[in-house]
């Protein structure tokens, strides 16, 4: 969670500018954004992937849109503050198996486990502070090779 709660945006927006009485207020925030890549090019401009708790979690700035006077500023990062959760949403690139047969294809069948050969965590995140954490590298160059389905 970021510095604001929703009690806190509200206030600040509803109150406007204290010092020339504006109503419109500039909010800069992080917000989720997903963007497709194919070869290290962007396929298309990307759009937004937040709800509106996410815009306020992320606002670092609040200004008057006519004078430029500040009415909320913080500089530590607005969305990854320690949390202490206990739990973390992995995302992985895991070796799979489907056997077809005609017809609909089946679901695949995962050929590993966490811990094990072919199970590749690519990222961590936090669902309650969104604080994430992506492989520095791709863990599919550094892993073992391809596995076969199990007997």
């Amino acid at each position: 969670m970021g510095q604001l709660d929703e009690t806190g945006f509200e206030a600040a927006v509803r109150a406007g500018c204290p010092a020339c009485g504006g109503v419109a207020l500039d909010i800069c925030s992080f917000i989720d954004r997903r963007l497709d890549i194919m070869l290290g090019d962007p396929n298309d401009d990307g759009r937004w992937i937040y709800d509106g708790e996410k815009l306020i979690d992320g606002t670092y700035l609040i200004s008057c849109a006519s004078c430029a006077h500040v009415v909320f500023a913080h500089d530590a990062c607005p969305r990854c503050p320690k949390c202490n959760e206990t739990e973390l949403d992995a995302l992985a690139l895991v070796a799979a198996t489907a056997r077809y047969r005609g017809g609909k294809a089946p679901p695949p069948k995962a050929l590993g486990d966490l811990g094990e050969p072919g199970y590749h965590i690519v990222a961590y995140a936090c669902e309650s502070c969104d604080a994430a954490v992506v492989a520095q590298a791709c863990p599919l160059c550094d892993g073992p090779g391809p596995l076969r389905p199990r007997p």
